[in-house]
């Protein structure tokens, strides 16, 4: 029983960040164009995650690109600027989309 409600517990701290995540992603409405896990208009999470998998310098790019907008590497559809994304929330975001699996 207390096995049980440990990992409760534990399992539901380890989760949350990201699904913290998630949320932000859903107030910025991130989500209407982008998925964990598959296409939709943007690319999925994962997919961005597995690109830049090995690029140091992917994360202060990815920020940059979120930040000003951006067109060319996923297609011809570019990505609308976010500027109404505080620095804080775009490295959370980017960190997360660059930890997807």
């Amino acid at each position: 029983m207390k096995k049980m409600l440990f990992a409760a517990v534990f399992g539901g701290l380890l989760a949350a960040p990201a699904m913290a995540n998630l949320q932000l992603a859903q107030k910025y409405s991130c989500t209407a164009c982008h998925a964990v896990e598959k296409k939709v208009v943007g690319p999925a999470y994962r997919d961005v995650a597995k690109k830049y998998a090995a690029d140091k310098g992917a994360e202060a790019r990815l920020i940059a690109k979120v930040k000003a907008g951006g067109s060319g590497v996923w297609g011809s559809i570019p990505m609308p600027p976010n500027p109404q994304v505080s620095d804080a929330d775009l490295k959370t975001l980017v960190k997360w989309v660059l930890s997807q699996k």
